[in-house]
């Protein structure tokens, strides 16, 4: 009984890649021994006839694949592929605000790592690769949200897309918008806050700061613009962020250092205690929208993602009309 096979169609975007680099995007667990393995046996096939691994690509190729590679091996023994829960594959489908066949924008959940690191499995990158099968290629994220903001989060769902996107994010032709609950009420409304920042370690892991004399040369220029919403008398307000750039923990960072730390940001000098009201100790940052320029069509892309549970439920206790700016703000 002849092993069970799918054919994959190499889309335009993967022109001239050659058939071991498409085989890392597409199975980033099958190794380069087990490939030329399967490639020896015939078991891989370009257009039906035998390939090798340094073979170019062309546009509508058609890729012959045994089912086994969902189990990968490298040097002979077999490897499982890390394996994604139908509760995760349904969370992935769930966070989706849009999806073209080139772009894919999610809403981001508060507690979820968008990349792995020490300690953390399970992440939002993770979960896209295991889901190769669904989105045609690995998907490549184009900017990243901290484990505890959430909102949008913009991915590119195959390299030319990437690359372009990337360079749209250079040329800071893309407009990002956060909303905030923060302590106090800025002064002005309306602002700019420039304050270069670097990098530094803590007991708590790395965190950034302002730049003393004499750190310039290490220092990353960052830039955000805030402006009121509402506020909640004296003792807090919500707020709409537009950086510039793009630092680490830009606007958490710049937010403390005006003396408005962002609600349940214990990193950056948040005093759980400033409201006398029981609100969630969770990080109240949301990554609101995003407005760019479509990688390939040029056209505007314009999402936006609702607020978090746990913010709803504080604009509820502090009396703020999250609806009257859905549109808006």
């Amino acid at each position: 009984m002849s092993e069970r096979v799918e054919t994959i169609e190499v889309k335009g975007s993967e022109a001239g890649v050659r058939l071991d680099r498409w085989f890392r995007i597409h199975f980033p667990d099958v190794g380069h021994v087990y490939l030329q393995k399967l490639l020896r046996s015939g078991q891989v096939r370009v257009d039906s006839r035998r390939a090798s691994a340094g073979d170019r690509l062309e546009s509508g190729a058609q890729i012959r694949v045994p089912k086994i590679v969902r189990v990968a091996k490298t040097n002979g023994p077999a490897a499982s592929v890390p394996a994604l829960s139908t509760a995760d594959r349904d969370r992935i489908e769930n966070m989706i605000l849009y999806e073209d066949e080139h772009v894919l924008v999610l809403d981001k959940p508060f507690g979820l790592a968008v990349q792995g690191g020490t300690g953390t499995k399970r992440h939002i990158d993770g979960m896209l690769a295991a889901m190769a099968d669904r989105f045609g290629e690995r998907p490549r994220l184009v900017h990243r949200l901290d484990r505890d903001t959430t909102g949008v989060l913009l991915v590119a769902k195959h390299r030319n897309a990437a690359a372009k996107l990337g360079r749209i994010f250079q040329t800071r032709s893309a407009a990002k918008t956060y909303w905030a609950l923060v302590k106090g009420v800025p002064r002005p409304p309306q602002g700019k806050v420039e304050a270069a920042l670097v990098k530094v370690a803590g007991p708590g892991g790395d965190r950034v700061r302002k730049a003393l004399p004499g750190e310039q040369e290490q220092a990353m220029h960052a830039t955000t613009h805030y402006a009121l919403i509402d506020r909640v008398a004296s003792k807090a307000a919500w707020v709409s962020l537009r950086p510039v750039t793009g630092r680490q923990h830009q606007l958490r960072a710049h937010m403390a250092s005006i003396g408005h730390p962002i609600v349940g940001d214990n990193k950056y000098g948040w005093d759980q205690n400033i409201l006398a009201e029981q609100i969630p100790p969770k990080l109240h940052l949301h990554a609101r929208r995003l407005m760019l320029p479509h990688p390939i069509t040029d056209e505007t892309i314009d999402v936006t993602a609702p607020l978090p549970e746990h913010m709803r439920a504080t604009w509820d206790l502090l009396g703020l009309d999250a609806e009257r700016y859905e549109r808006d703000a």
